[in-house]
């Protein structure tokens, strides 16, 4: 591009001040390094032995974050440059950089910072900075900081003004020095030369570009609408929609490396985080958690997160497929385990429900929640009735108390009645004590009347029992889950011991069978002893009278703890709720389970019914201060599950119910939420499908949607269009960035290609063409509708490029495997989230047969993973559903 004369200055003061700024930064920062000049925990006790140990683990971690923002620096001195001027024409250039500005520099701000919006802005547009003066910014350039034997570059600088451009500089040092050299030469080859290169140099608009390695494209300014999203107060609840490529998660990982660092954070925020570490004891920078549904995408993320600055360990990012087993296994014990644990066992493939269920969570969960609720109220209405009709007037008494509290309560909020129900437990446990201590005497008798007939009896008991541990699935005892059975916390599980435990429990599940006229099952492991000991048990008058006592007993037990009841009771009234509907014919199938199986989107109504309980508890300032008394104890697990920032990406793969269940886990005080996706891309039959769901969670989220697709070429980006209005999906259509060229080729396509000699042919014959058109093998990623292709088509695309030493990889179950320049080969199912300069889809109308309900979502996902070549190859040929689009595509490549 040939510039004005005028405009060639310009350019040649913005080149010269930028890199002596990145000589600047690097070289303070560099030096500060050198020194040491960040003070270590030992140093700062020694400067004042009165310090307390948390001050100085705060100054530590300044001294640590001090420490990374100069490694950052060092090597990025800064990312864009922006010239404004206020009221009175007087100009300033500030300088922005990705971390914490360095002391020394006065120019340089942080982008985090309120000043550091003026790099997202338009020319024209006017700023309020924080002393209060309105500016208007002139001048800006995004810069990309590269270090060489020549030093400082910026290289593909965009730059614009209210006079120029915005125009593409591939090299500042390679202008500077065109520039310097614009001497007077005789010789004309070499003018002529020089006057290419300079020309090569300098493009008009904004050039695209290449991915070469595979990854999440990295944005160190964001666009005036995704920065206005990230700098929204830390208390929000924030949904971002928009097409691929728009920058969604670049905005979330923005806005988490601002929110974290409390130094951007209002004095208001400040105070609540500092309140809030102070009752958890958890740092505001480890306070965070974020969910995303592939493996392989969360890999990424972590790299990322680390190119802001910001640890994000496997603790920090987690997918909700290994999170959800781990509240259930090792927090809620709904799960069994080796140890005991829960009765259920989580099956991946059990078909348990029926579509009505997996369509429609919200009802679903709801009529659950509603019926287990009730259910809860109704069990401790009736244990109090019973209490209140007993012959002993001590216990009558206390009957009538406990029913006149959960009478008051009605259908109201629970916490009134547990706080009213507390003032009664020393004088229940006092009661229960000294019944138990009766019946336990009068079973104990009977075990030591069976020992001195026969010494051998507890061994031949124990080895029965060992033989029940041994036994696959046997029915959990309902008899024992309704009336809460009082054992013991360590049960043993073998020997002497858990011989004589389970002779007391079968004892007491007998008596309390005769005594409440109701059976006990067979295969229940209390049925098994029941029948092993025949008439070794109690006697027949010894039943009754312990069974009526147990009887009162399990009433009385159910407000010793009346809130651990209610919240651990959730997933054993699951079970029963379960069966109910199952009856009647609602949500669940009708056979072809056992009731031990659990399907992971149970498993999530479960968890939200657990967490949802709890925090309705928790709302409860009084509640939370006494989180740790007996009364409100058993809270405190989902209490610690907290984090003062909850984050979701591809929020559309989730169900609503499992995004209410993340939702769950943020701070009450704080409750802020980011989540993002596209109802287009959801690959998951489960996922979330309107902002009316999402409102279910959350009524008061605010939904912002943003549209400039900073990743496809025009060609492409209509391709992804007319394949949404094909599938009849939602609007919502993505439009170009100005001034960007983003003129591309058309989409190609191979039909009738069953044999897969021929698809291997084609591909190779791409992929060269690819190589040679940019000059370089940039990231291409080759998509199978099966794990079961993976590897066959990376082995035979390698034999085919052997002569070019083009490197194919198979990637199976969607782990990283390969260095960047290598062609890799996923199944589709592992693609969320990721980009790539082309790709391959093989097969697409096999997929349309295998997956109908999803084919034009992994479509449309797939297709937009490229940014500028997509091949697609069909064993026959386009599915009806996109035969339209036929005209869209090419054959190949090759120049006409």
């Amino acid at each position: 591009m040939d510039l004005a004369q005028d405009t060639k200055r310009h350019i040649d003061l913005i080149a010269d001040d930028t890199l002596s700024q990145f000589e600047k930064v690097a070289a303070v920062a560099q030096s500060a390094l050198r020194a040491g000049s960040v003070l270590g925990t030992a140093s700062l006790a020694s400067v004042n032995t009165m310090t307390s140990n948390s001050a100085i683990q705060k100054l530590d971690q300044i001294s640590q974050a001090n420490r990374e923002s100069y490694q950052i620096l060092a090597h990025e001195p800064a990312i864009a440059r922006v010239v404004v001027a206020d009221e009175d024409g007087e100009q300033r250039t500030y300088y922005i950089c990705r971390t914490m500005p360095i002391s020394g520099v006065s120019n340089l701000a942080s982008y985090r910072a309120p000043v550091g919006r003026l790099a997202s802005l338009p020319i024209g547009s006017e700023f309020s900075l924080p002393n209060g003066r309105i500016v208007e910014v002139l001048e800006r350039a995004q810069l990309h900081p590269s270090q060489a034997d020549r030093g400082w570059d910026s290289r593909n600088t965009v730059v614009e003004g209210d006079h120029f451009g915005p125009i593409t500089v591939e090299s500042l040092r390679a202008f500077l020095s065109k520039v310097a050299g614009a001497e007077i030469t005789e010789d004309l080859l070499e003018q002529l030369l020089a006057e290419e290169s300079e020309t090569a140099n300098v493009i008009e608009g904004v050039r695209r570009s290449v991915i070469t390695k595979m990854g999440l494209r990295d944005q160190p300014v964001l666009d005036q609408y995704q920065d206005e999203i990230f700098r929204l107060p830390l208390d929000k609840r924030l949904l971002i929609l928009g097409p691929p490529g728009t920058g969604k998660t670049t905005t979330l990982i923005r806005r988490l490396g601002q929110k974290l660092d409390t130094a951007f954070l209002d004095e208001d925020e400040q105070r609540t985080v500092e309140s809030v570490g102070t009752t958890n004891g958890s740092a505001h920078t480890n306070s965070w958690l974020m969910f995303t549904p592939t493996e392989l995408l969360k890999q990424y993320l972590k790299e990322a997160f680390a190119r802001e600055g910001v640890p994000a360990s496997d603790l920090r990012i987690r997918t909700w497929f290994d999170y959800r087993r781990e509240l259930a296994r090792n927090t809620f014990g709904v799960l069994r385990t080796a140890t005991g644990g829960g009765s259920y066992v989580l099956k991946d493939a059990v078909e348990i429900l029926i579509a009505a269920a997996i369509d429609n969570p919200i009802p679903w969960f709801t009529d659950f929640n509603e019926w287990q609720r009730s259910t809860f109220i109704n069990e401790i209405r009736q244990a109090a009735q019973g209490l209140s009709e007993n012959s002993a007037s001590n216990i009558s008494t206390l009957g009538q108390r406990l029913l006149a509290i959960i009478q008051r309560a009605g259908s109201g909020s629970l916490s009134a009645t547990f706080s009213s129900l507390a003032a009664e437990v020393a004088g229940i446990q006092t009661l229960v004590a000294g019944m138990k201590e009766i019946t336990d005497k009068k079973i104990h008798g009977a075990l030591n009347l069976q020992l001195n007939r026969n010494k051998t009896f507890i061994d031949e008991l124990a080895k029965f029992i060992d033989g029940l541990q041994q036994a696959p699935d046997a029915e959990a005892d309902e008899l024992d889950d309704q009336d809460g059975d009082e054992e013991e916390a360590n049960i043993p599980r073998t020997g002497r011991a858990a011989a004589a435990s389970a002779y007391m429990q079968a004892a007491r599940a007998q008596a309390r069978s005769q005594a409440s006229k109701r059976s006990i099952g067979k295969n229940t492991r209390n049925g098994k002893v029941i029948e092993w000991l025949g008439d070794r048990g109690l006697g027949e008058a010894d039943r009754a009278e312990v069974g009526a006592s147990l009887l009162v007993q399990a009433s009385a037990r159910r407000f010793v703890n009346p809130v651990k009841r209610f919240v651990d009771g959730i997933p054993r009234r699951y079970r029963a709720f379960r069966r109910l509907r199952q009856e009647e014919g609602q949500w669940y199938r009708k056979e072809g389970f056992s009731p031990t199986d659990l399907h992971p989107l149970e498993l999530d109504v479960i968890l939200l019914g657990i967490l949802r309980a709890a925090n309705d508890l928790l709302s409860k300032p009084n509640i939370v201060r006494d989180v740790d008394a007996p009364v409100w104890s058993s809270l405190r697990p989902v209490f610690d599950l907290y984090k003062n920032q909850i984050l979701v990406d591809e929020a559309t793969d989730f169900s609503p119910v499992q995004i209410a269940c993340m939702a769950a886990l943020s701070h009450p005080r704080i409750r802020s939420f980011f989540a993002c996706g596209d109802f287009n891309q959801r690959l998951t039959t489960w996922g979330s499908r309107s902002v009316d769901q999402m409102k279910w969670v959350f009524p008061e989220i605010e939904v912002k949607e943003i549209t400039v697709s900073y990743r496809q070429s025009r060609q492409l980006n209509e391709l992804a269009q007319a394949l949404i209005q094909a599938a009849g999906g939602t609007g919502q259509g993505a439009t170009l960035p100005e001034y960007v060229d983003s003129d591309g080729v058309a989409p190609a396509l191979l039909e009738g290609a069953s044999d897969p000699a021929a698809v291997v042919d084609w591909l190779a014959q791409r992929i060269r063409e690819i190589e040679r058109f940019v000059g370089q093998l940039p990231s291409i990623a080759i998509f199978v509708e099966s794990e079961a292709e993976v590897q066959p088509i990376a082995d035979a695309l390698n034999a085919a490029l052997a002569d070019e030493n083009t490197q194919v990889v198979a990637c199976p179950k969607g782990q990283v495997m390969g260095q960047d320049n290598d062609v890799r080969v996923f199944d589709v199912e592992h693609i969320k989230g990721l980009e790539f300069e082309a790709v391959f889809f093989i097969g697409i109308d096999r997929l349309a047969s295998l997956h109908p309900q999803l084919f034009d979502k992994y479509l449309y996902v797939g297709t937009t993973r490229a940014a500028t070549y997509l091949g697609v190859t069909c064993d026959d040929a386009l599915p009806s559903a996109i035969s339209t689009l036929r005209p869209m595509f090419v054959a190949d490549w090759v120049a006409p």
